[in-house]
């Protein structure tokens, strides 16, 4: 960071600290009070920039209608001196191959240990050369005790540049984003992420990585957001013991007491709503009801006055074991009841890919929680994940998310099935080069007909 920018960062730190928007210890060094706070941020600096390690990696994606590599980075920090590298799981996902550069210049080639999509986060170990000696490391601090307005700095290699640090603060300690909280809520703040921060630790003023980056927003000025080191440190725990976290899956969908989104109020300051409940869930074969009050599991107090409460409640549910049943006490049109419901395994969250060669498509297996639309109208099966265009299938008429019921009159219900039908068929192409599909294409059937003589790759 230069002179200028600091300056600039030191006006407008006195002026939020004249305001009372910062907080005590950060107060005290911006007012005289305490160290120069270009000495702190330099200090806090110093102790993680080391630690920063820029991730490269190479990965299969299917989503062109055919399998290809692609190049993708982003940023990690060093949690142990033996080599272990946090970073996010978006970062690493389907790679085959993952290459980190460290601060000192050093590159070592890393494995993934274990990896969360649900938190998008991922640990790695790196392959330290014998004799390397301990590699430096950033300590994890606690995230729960933050406060908006405490200073933090942003620290990885955008744009696959060096590293960088850049300052801000925290703006939010508890931000609910719809559709990305299951089990966590997010660390906002205003230092400038960008495409390649991803997984770089978000650090306090003490040198403590208290967040890891995960998202940027560019347009409307700096917005970011980070899994706080709580969350991380919980799933980091789990990665190295299983290479996974082990979710549970009840199919309870929860609404808070005061839902300000659906304009929906309950009396009263304890339970959690049931909002819905999933088709052969858990929660529906123990038969809870939407609208039903949970007032406790196992004895535990299950209470979400706001949305800002629900993944504490979910992330409680989804470490319960699995198929061990627990007592749900719940309220339903005044009245107390109880009822027993055993938690399943929750499972992978994406199925597994296949490029379909000559044909000019890939397929996926359907996945509940990754495809719950098309789960609805087939619980197992293959479906259409993209077609290449120009090519064979996009000329046949076959679409993304067709769900195929049958190739040539055989059944298709699993990645295997559809592996060696095509496998045959392409074998004998200069005999036959037309094939019926049967797919399932917005609830109705239909048959398309896929002549695939024509090879699209050597023209």
């Amino acid at each position: 960071m230069n002179r200028g920018n600091m300056r600039g960062w030191l006006a407008v730190a006195l002026v939020l600290a004249g305001a009372g928007i910062v907080r005590g210890d950060d107060r005290a060094l911006l007012v005289g009070h305490g160290p120069d706070f270009r000495d702190t941020v330099r200090s806090a600096k110093n102790r993680v920039f080391p630690a920063v390690v820029f991730v490269k990696c190479i990965r299969d994606t299917y989503e062109e209608g055919k399998k290809r590599a692609q190049e993708v980075s982003g940023s990690g920090v060093l949690i142990s001196p033996a080599g272990e590298l946090l970073t996010n799981w978006h970062v690493i996902d389907k790679a085959v191959e993952v290459r980190c550069l460290l601060y000192d210049g050093r590159a070592m080639n890393a494995r993934v240990v274990g990896s969360d999509k649900d938190t998008d986060l991922a640990l790695l170990q790196l392959d330290v050369p014998e004799g390397a000696g301990d590699l430096p490391y950033a300590p994890l601090g606690g995230s729960a005790n933050l406060e908006e307005g405490d200073f933090v700095m942003a620290m990885g290699a955008p744009w696959g540049l060096s590293r960088s640090v850049s300052i801000g603060i925290i703006a939010c300690t508890r931000r609910y984003l719809p559709g990305n909280s299951e089990y966590s809520l997010w660390l906002q703040t205003d230092c400038a992420i960008s495409p390649g921060n991803s997984g770089g630790p978000l650090v306090n003023t003490r040198g403590e990585v208290i967040g890891i980056n995960s998202r940027g927003y560019l347009m409307g000025g700096d917005l970011a957001f980070a899994v706080p080191s709580d969350t991380v440190a919980f799933v980091v725990d789990q990665l190295r013991t299983h290479g996974e976290v082990r979710w549970s899956w009840t199919g309870l969908e929860l609404q808070p007491l005061r839902d300000f989104n659906r304009n929906t109020y309950f009396e009263g300051t304890q339970g959690v709503i049931v909002a819905s409940t999933d088709p052969e869930s858990p929660a529906r074969a123990a038969g809870l009801q939407p609208r039903d009050r949970i007032l406790s599991v196992n004895g535990r107090a299950m209470n979400a006055l706001t949305e800002e409460d629900l993944p504490a409640i979910r992330t409680w549910l989804g470490l319960l074991p699995v198929d061990q049943p627990v007592q749900v006490r719940f309220q339903r049109n005044d009245a107390e009841q109880t009822c027993q419901m055993i938690p399943r395994e929750k499972g992978r969250v994406e199925g597994d890919s296949y490029d379909c060669k000559r044909w000019d498509l890939t397929v996926k297996t359907i996945n509940q929680f990754e495809n719950p639309e098309l789960h609805f109208h087939r619980q197992e099966g293959v479906f259409v994940y993209s077609v290449k265009y120009p090519g064979n299938a996009a000329g046949s008429g076959l679409q993304t998310n067709d769900i195929i019921l049958k190739v040539d009159g055989r059944d298709v219900r699993t990645l295997d099935d559809l592996q060696q039908i095509h496998t045959t068929l392409v074998e004998k192409v200069d005999e036959r080069h037309r094939v019926v599909f049967t797919v399932l294409r917005n609830g109705l059937m239909r048959q398309v007909v896929l002549d695939f003589l024509r090879d699209y790759e050597r023209e």
